[in-house]
């Protein structure tokens, strides 16, 4: 039997410590914890349980770069009492820790960026309750009040890097529903091309020249599975989801790689726990989140195809959720300890 340098041309690394950035295939001795491991990755997908948010609730605005690094804001505990928030948290990846407030309460607006440099645009504020078009930005530390968008709406899709780039489209000023799209350049808001279709309650992933928006509803009770993708000037009708579904869960890098997870069909009172892998030509169904929280999760992308986080949320009987799932998708890098069983 050939030995581990025979085929590898080195032998196995003897570590302290795990190494802080593995490539896959790699193999070492933890001399500390006296396992041997490797790097390899992922076949399928699928999810786990995460730390429970401080405030449960719905309809509230996500940004962020992976699972362990995740960004919530606003939302509502309702109904009833019907209230607002302009809370904060953010997640470590074991955690949900609250930091500063917006400066707005309010729920069901769009949202875009990381844990560091976030955007949070639209929605639908308290006293009595009103469209918004008030922008707020993150640093890190402080939302900031900037320039306000063209079109007050809530329940849009949304789409950014960073609080200096970001895509807002769709959306409802109800009864109007726009298919509006505005374009953000870390100052202002522009107008640029509408989407094909108008709705409200739709989700979306990507950056400001690569997008996609997908689900979503027109009156009454009309669910979508209609899917768009943005190349930085036009919405193209590409291939739909495999079901109708509105205000599910989103997470993705563009146009070409990305996640939907729960969502709501009024047509059936149906949450739904169904979760979809879009590839940039098609949609296929993946493991299922573990519990139909469905409805209302949060709106606006937080990761990637590969490291999501799915957060909040209303379950039956109007329950406002805490709970957190984080995925790990087929291909994600994973450290992996050998045994003799």
């Amino acid at each position: 039997m050939a030995t581990y340098k025979e085929i590898k041309g080195t032998q196995i690394e003897v570590l302290a410590s795990d190494p802080s950035n593995p490539v896959e295939g790699q193999v070492w001795y933890n001399s500390t914890s006296n396992v041997l491991k490797g790097q390899a990755a992922t076949t399928v997908g699928a999810w786990a349980t995460g730390g429970s948010l401080n405030t449960g609730r719905r309809s509230m605005a996500g940004a962020g770069a992976s699972s362990s690094s995740a960004l919530g804001f606003g939302g509502w505990l309702g109904p009833p009492p019907n209230t607002m928030l302009d809370l904060t948290e953010k997640y470590n990846g074991t955690s949900w820790t609250e930091v500063n407030d917006m400066n707005n309460a309010r729920r069901s607006m769009g949202g875009a960026g990381t844990q560091t440099s976030a955007l949070a645009f639209g929605g639908n504020q308290d006293g009595p309750p009103t469209d918004s078009i008030f922008t707020e930005s993150w640093n890190g530390t402080n939302w900031t009040e900037v320039n306000d968008m063209n079109t007050a709406r809530q329940q849009m899709g949304d789409a950014g890097a960073d609080n200096t780039s970001a895509l807002a489209y769709g959306g409802a000023a109800f009864p109007t529903m726009y298919a509006n799209t505005e374009s953000w350049n870390g100052t202002n808001w522009t107008e640029v091309n509408d989407l094909n279709t108008a709705r409200y309650g739709l989700s979306g992933f990507g950056i400001i020249t690569s997008a996609l928006a997908f689900g979503g509803e027109t009156p009454p009770n009309n669910y979508k599975a209609i899917t768009e993708s943005w190349n930085g000037t036009n919405w193209t009708e590409v291939n739909d989801l495999s079901f109708n579904r509105s205000f599910a869960g989103a997470a993705g890098a563009d146009n070409t790689s990305g996640l939907v997870f729960g969502g709501y069909d009024h047509t059936t009172d149906v949450r739904t726990n169904k979760v979809e892998l879009w590839n940039g030509t098609n949609w296929t169904e993946q493991a299922d989140l573990s519990d139909p929280v469905g409805a209302f999760i949060q709106n606006a992308g937080a990761g990637t195809a590969t490291s999501a986080i799915a957060f909040g949320g209303e379950g039956p009987s109007n329950q406002m959720k805490t709970q957190t799932e984080e995925w790990t998708g087929a291909g994600a890098s994973v450290t992996r300890t050998f045994t003799d069983s």
